[in-house]
């Protein structure tokens, strides 16, 4: 005697087999995204993930600060990522281009199509923001955060919160320009600290650098005793990214 089928909660609507395999067949493309950028980032250590705007054009000093501070670290000896697009994204990619290291872009197909730069030595494109932004955490050695968007406080909030709650190692976090973001700075200070939704001490992940090659010391200062390579508590970390 077969079971009887459960009605479905008031609350749920119904959903068709068609839609359950559109949504299986997902999973598969998800995987597909893990599966190659695994593959072809594996190999980039050490490397350094630059954030910023899009908009940023080609004529702004944001732009050529950025374009220098990527050649600084790539012929330092790292692999810079950024996102693969215009603007900040471009210049990390550009200055990286011209250095002595890689060049990575990680670009996203969006609804108004985002066109990748042509500094790009290896190049990823995902659908998914989730398992891009994994692969900008998983292999970086530190982070640079220039002048952006809503894009780039999203990247901020995500190394923040998994160093914060010890999902990955601890990494230098740098922003870039401190006039931008003294006040953001201020606003963690005053309220979030002040309503105890963070510890003082949080504020001693971020660290504010102007000048290519302050970041680059501050990198190699990090790393100066334990070295770039995580220990096996931080790859066992690393590992379930």
């Amino acid at each position: 005697m077969s079971k009887p089928k459960e009605a479905p909660h008031p609350g749920l609507s119904p959903v068709n087999d068609t839609q359950l395999t559109r949504e299986s067949w997902k999973i598969f493309q998800i995987m597909a995204e893990f599966v190659e950028g695994f593959e072809r980032l594996v190999k980039i250590s050490p490397s350094v993930s630059i954030f910023g705007s899009a908009r940023t054009k080609a004529d702004n000093p944001y732009y050529q600060l950025t374009v220098d501070i990527a050649r600084t670290l790539s012929d330092a000896g790292f692999s810079v990522v950024s996102g693969g697009g215009p603007g900040i994204m471009e210049a990390a990619n550009k200055g990286a281009y011209e250095g002595k290291s890689p060049s990575i872009g990680l670009n996203i197909q969006l609804p108004h199509e985002q066109s990748g730069n042509g500094f790009q030595d290896i190049s990823l494109t995902f659908r998914h923001f989730f398992s891009r932004k994994v692969m900008f955490v998983k292999y970086a050695s530190a982070y640079v955060v220039m002048p952006g968007g809503f894009g780039t406080l999203d990247e901020l909030a995500e190394i923040l919160t998994l160093v914060q709650t010890g999902k990955t190692r601890k990494i230098p976090i740098i922003l870039v320009h401190r006039p931008f973001w003294e006040g953001l700075l201020a606003w963690f200070k005053d309220v979030m600290v002040s309503e105890g939704t963070i510890n003082p001490e949080d504020l001693d992940l971020i660290q504010l650098i102007d000048k290519p090659d302050e970041i680059l010391n501050a990198i190699f200062s990090h790393y100066e005793e334990s070295g770039f390579e995580p220990s096996h508590e931080e790859a066992e970390k690393i590992s379930l990214l």
